[in-house]
């Protein structure tokens, strides 16, 4: 078992996300006092009897005085058995693009749903935008469970209320998820509430039709990729972000490669091959600050010294020669646009893959996933803003890239506006549509 876990929150906007996150920082005791004291003296300024733990994390003047989340945060918390890093995502659909940004690197994403309002359009196109980017592991959150049957005339009966409309969210989430490519096992719906901690940090009494773990239970205990890198091990994938030349009387002949370890791993005496050139090498040694290292794994930052001089430059992917892939200048892809303006054949783009930075020609588009009613419309003549669709990409220099069915660091990529260095579009190599069940218009 991996000894962190990277998670996303995901839903709608006032679907309690923030309380949520607050929630988990407040139960495992990852806040200080005096913010909790803060919380609590804003929470009875606004009239509340209890502390609102959303203000421990819409941290922006705006998402307060809105009351939603706009940017991604990176929050921290750990338990006795595991650390966490998790990437807090805004609800509101015109912040998808910020959902996608932080979704990409989670192994388990919590998707929350408010039980009164159950499984919506936003909660479809996220769980689509999860599934493309190959989250592992899926989390329904059925949040503010506490509000259903509170005109029940007794306690039996509105729990009996509550788990009538848990099942029946529960049964079309799973249903979602199976056509969306997830197996079973890898997702779990987990009645709660938020606001008074039912089934986060322990097995709440209120729930007596539930019998799995909590929240924090099940996020200790899931099993995940280590170095998430996709369901497929791959060799050594090195994107070469800077090459140490550092000429000094003490290292006059030092030429070093530096760059994190995208998959894979490599060791001194491993041959390599030099992307896209195709030069092959051995690798002399590793250096770190710490010092020289036997093995590195993905993950890591190293500096790579090569037993011979070889020309290579930012951009460039140093890899294992058995598994190395082809580099190509023409490919097809699926991608989220997140551009205001639409997207059209013939569009002039930059294209980033690992730390290369190339020109980019976007020609056919070759279908629109419909997200609400999971049918691909073939030949589209644009995308729009969240629109999802595959397209074909013709790029001014060869990139070394993987399928991101194979492996999700180096089977991504951005498109980029050359004019404003915006993000436009996060983009996925080959036909992940293909892992959803998806038919067509008739």
């Amino acid at each position: 078992m991996s000894d962190l876990l990277r998670l996303a929150t995901a839903g709608s906007v006032d679907d309690g996300k923030s309380t949520l996150v607050g929630r988990l920082l407040y139960d495992t005791k990852s806040v200080l006092a005096d913010q909790i004291d803060a919380v609590t003296r804003a929470s009875v300024d606004k009239g509340l009897s209890t502390p609102d733990l959303s203000l421990l994390v819409d941290g922006l003047r705006a998402e307060r005085e809105q009351g939603i989340t706009i940017d991604v945060a990176y929050r921290y918390f750990a338990t006795p058995k595991r650390s966490f890093v998790l990437a807090d995502t805004p609800g509101h659909v015109q912040y998808t693009r910020n959902t996608v940004s932080g979704a990409s690197t989670a192994q388990l994403v919590i998707l929350l749903v408010d039980a009164r309002k159950g499984v919506i359009e936003q909660t479809r196109r996220h769980a689509a935008v999860l599934a493309l980017l190959g989250v592992p592991k899926l989390v329904l959150a059925v949040n503010k469970i506490d509000l259903i049957g509170v005109d029940e005339p007794s306690e039996q009966a509105r729990q009996a209320a509550a788990g009538k409309v848990f099942a029946e969210i529960s049964a079309e989430f799973s249903h979602l998820t199976r056509t969306l490519g997830w197996a079973e096992e890898d997702v779990l719906e987990i009645p709660v509430s938020a606001l008074r901690g039912d089934n986060i940090a322990t097995r709440s009494d209120e729930t007596p039709y539930y019998s799995g773990p909590s929240l924090i239970e099940h996020l200790e205990s899931v099993p995940v990729d280590a170095d998430n890198s996709g369901s497929h091990a791959v060799g050594l994938r090195f994107p070469v972000q800077y090459v140490i030349r550092p000429r000094t009387p003490e290292y006059p002949d030092y030429r070093g490669y530096a760059g994190q370890i995208a998959a894979g791993s490599v060791a001194p005496g491993d041959e390599v091959v030099v992307l896209p050139s195709g030069i092959r090498t051995t690798v002399e040694r590793i250096d770190t600050p710490d010092g020289e290292l036997a093995v590195a794994q993905a993950g890591r930052s190293v500096t790579l010294i090569l037993a011979d001089e070889v020309d290579i430059s930012r951009g460039d992917t140093i890899a294992s020669p058995g598994d190395a892939p082809e580099p190509v200048d023409t490919f097809d892809a699926t991608v989220c646009w997140l551009g205001d303006k639409p997207l059209r054949p013939g569009a002039r783009l930059l294209l980033k893959h690992g730390t290369r930075t190339t020109q980019a020609i976007v020609g056919t588009l070759t279908e629109r996933f419909d997200e609400q009613r999971l049918i691909a419309d073939p030949n589209p003549e644009s995308l729009s803003l969240n629109d999802i669709g595959r397209i074909s990409i013709r790029v001014a220099e060869p990139i070394a890239t993987d399928d991101y069915r194979t492996n999700r660091h180096t089977g991504s990529f951005l498109l980029i506006d050359p004019a404003g260095g915006n993000t436009l579009a996060a983009g996925l190599v080959g036909d992940v549509l293909s892992a959803v069940e998806v038919g067509t218009e008739a």
